[in-house]
């Protein structure tokens, strides 16, 4: 697994992670996201927030006026479900557009789940190539990104893939160092504020094998502080995989909890051919189980869907458009599975 697109639009950025579990890069979403006040009538959304616009709502709007009413029935699956909403980028108005997201959801008595996705270096120089330009910028990022959600109820997914980058070494040597430095300073910026929830995020089962390894990394980037770690980001392991692989982890950690990214992990992973690129948009997957807080396991804080499903993983094939643009087609295919 690696990261997210290199095509990030101004200002809030809603998009579906890195996490392939694979040694190449993840694209991921970029769509804008607009906030409004209203909630969309949703069945089993949890505690948490659905934003009332966006492509999936649009290609409901715009199949139903084409008469295609079950494939409008489909997609709304989607629509009405909730998503994380990833911030990607410190262009002007960021820090504002979280505020209003927050706003939002708490007059909607909803919680809301954000993605910080800004680290230098992000992704290695692959798909979702990009993040601050340095140390000091990123700090700033994360300083408005925490000012934006204080006083607030919310879920802040903490920076998908940047850890498990150092542990399979494309982040090496002081900047692995500061990386792992930066990540804890964000975790401690976040939890000045104890309503907001941080989980720095731990990979996948299929990426890096070693939960000691992962373990020993997450500490470092100082998962103690935290309220635990993600899996499975933008991935299509099983939930099953995760909560075991978790479970080793979390060993690890003194029980430290975990959420789960199920957006599109229905049907599992699938191998296509023999270069492994069953995390870029692979055929036959499906939606997973809706975001809650349920989840059964005393470890699992939640299943979340961090992913935005629809949102392409990149260009790879069968006409598959650039990471991050709405595919309609994968949606379709996602929400009837």
């Amino acid at each position: 697994m690696k990261s997210l697109p290199a095509v990030l639009i101004s200002g809030l950025v809603a998009f579906g992670a890195a996490g392939c579990s694979g040694d190449s890069d993840t694209p991921d979403p970029v769509t804008p996201s607009s906030v409004a006040p209203s909630v969309p009538e949703v069945v089993g959304a949890g505690p948490f927030y659905v934003e009332p616009t966006g492509a999936a709502m649009n290609q409901v709007t715009e199949w139903q006026a084409a008469g295609r009413a079950a494939d409008a029935v489909a997609i709304r699956k989607i629509a009405t479900s909730p998503a994380a909403v990833w911030f990607a980028d410190a262009n002007p108005g960021y820090a504002e557009r979280a505020r209003a997201l927050v706003a939002a959801a708490t007059a909607a008595g909803r919680t809301p789940v954000l993605v910080a996705y800004h680290v230098p270096n992000r992704d290695c120089g692959g798909h979702s190539e990009g993040g601050a330009p340095n140390a000091a910028a990123y700090r700033s990022f994360i300083t408005g990104l925490a000012g934006a959600v204080h006083g607030s109820d919310a879920i802040v997914v903490l920076e998908p893939d940047a850890m498990t980058h150092v542990l399979k070494g494309c982040v090496t040597g002081p900047s692995a160092i500061e990386r792992y430095e930066l990540l804890k300073a964000a975790v401690s910026e976040f939890k000045q504020d104890p309503g907001v929830r941080v989980y720095l995020d731990g990979g996948n089962p299929s990426w890096v094998r070693d939960a000691a390894r992962v373990a020993d990394a997450l500490r470092k980037s100082g998962v103690e502080q935290a309220d635990g770690f993600s899996l499975n980001v933008a991935n299509f392991e099983t939930t099953e995989a995760n909560i075991a692989y978790g479970e080793q982890i979390s060993k690890r950690l003194d029980g430290a909890h975990f959420v789960i990214d199920t957006s599109r992990n229905g049907n599992g992973p699938a191998k296509i051919g023999s270069d492994d690129k069953h995390w870029c948009n692979p055929p036959g997957r499906a939606l997973g189980q809706e975001p809650t807080t349920e989840t059964g396991h005393p470890l699992v804080d939640a299943f979340l869907w961090i992913k935005r499903p629809g949102e392409s993983d990149g260009a790879c094939g069968k006409g598959a458009p650039a990471a991050g643009q709405w595919w309609p087609e994968y949606a379709l295919d996602l929400a009837t599975n």
